[in-house]
């Protein structure tokens, strides 16, 4: 055997041992409990883990809503879940998360027809978008995946603390623990590193940490309720996520997400475990992965953070006056 392909043969011998090993810790959840008489909202739960985690939902006997933007997508997933989980309580309703305008429109006709929510799932993100800003002047990237779920949670939160036992769970991702510095007086700024794929991924960083220090400060906010909030890192999941990458980069990163990662179903485990599992109330506030808690990441420690970054989003989304 040569150099080349003794290096070869142990290259493979490797990624099948880390294929192999991710399937043996990845956390599945075992909870059978049944939510006939609750409502779900899961946003973004047209496609990807948003959807799985609504199917898992569904079969449990849940009144579904998924907020979805585009109306033709929400609409085909409604009727493939009734028709796979025979559950007739599924339904779309529009919300884009670019705009407060249909955050509020969304959030107003959910007050107006809802007496309960149960379980808010936060789900819908990007991982890459064009680095322009949106109809609010918000850098695009950070309104979807941070400041649109942060009104909308704060809009629905009096329904939310109404039903007994509620929760809300926010899908983040263990990119929030790298350390590009998240400077809460200049949230919408983009990086300028010279390369748009490195500022894309610092943008995005920083959208999941502000997730997870919103869940903390939320979790404060709540206390004397019965309402708790929990954050999560899904995995590597092979979704639709990046499908805004440049073609040269996203056809690799597919496959590679595909050959070695986990699927939709295994990325909306740990989704599905923080939305019912009994006796974790104890835990808002922390975060999961793989269906168990996990360590705080380093850059989330600090509270007074959490609480500049609330303050500050409260005055972005314009519930300053609340």
């Amino acid at each position: 055997m040569s150099c080349l392909e003794y290096s070869i043969f142990w290259v493979v011998v490797g990624l099948i041992s880390y294929k192999i090993w991710l399937k043996l810790t990845t956390g599945w959840c075992t909870s059978n409990v049944c939510l006939v008489g609750k409502t779900v909202i899961v946003t973004g739960g047209n496609s990807g883990i948003g959807y799985e985690t609504a199917g898992d939902l569904a079969k449990r006997g849940a009144k579904v809503i998924l907020a979805c933007r585009v109306e033709k997508k929400g609409l085909a997933a409604v009727r493939k879940l009734i028709e796979q989980t025979d559950n007739p309580n599924i339904f779309f309703k529009p919300l884009d998360l670019c705009s407060f305008r249909s955050v509020r429109a969304f959030a107003d006709d959910i007050i107006k027809t809802e007496k309960r929510l149960d379980i808010l799932i936060n789900n819908a993100g990007a991982g890459v978008l064009p680095p322009k800003t949106t109809e609010d002047g918000l850098q695009i990237m950070m309104q979807t995946n941070y400041f649109g779920h942060f009104l909308l949670t704060n809009l629905l939160l009096d329904l939310i603390k109404q039903t007994p036992k509620s929760r809300i769970v926010n899908v983040s991702s263990f990119l929030a623990q790298y350390p590009f510095k998240l400077d809460v007086k200049n949230l919408n700024k983009y990086p300028q590193t010279g390369l748009r794929q490195i500022n894309d991924l610092i943008m995005y960083c920083r959208t999941k940490l502000c997730s997870v220090l919103f869940t903390i400060e939320l979790t404060e906010q709540l206390k004397g309720t019965s309402t708790t909030a929990y954050s999560l890192h899904p995995g590597v999941i092979n979704t639709g996520i990046f499908r805004n990458h440049p073609l040269w980069l996203r056809y690799p990163t597919y496959l590679t997400i595909y050959l070695f990662y986990k699927n939709a179903i295994e990325g909306a485990q740990t989704t599905v475990y923080c939305s019912v599992t009994k006796n974790i109330e104890h835990l808002s506030g922390d975060h999961f992965q793989d269906c168990k808690v996990v360590d705080r990441y380093p850059n989330a420690w600090n509270p007074d953070l959490a609480k500049d970054l609330w303050a500050e989003s409260m005055k972005i989304v314009g519930l300053h006056n609340k």
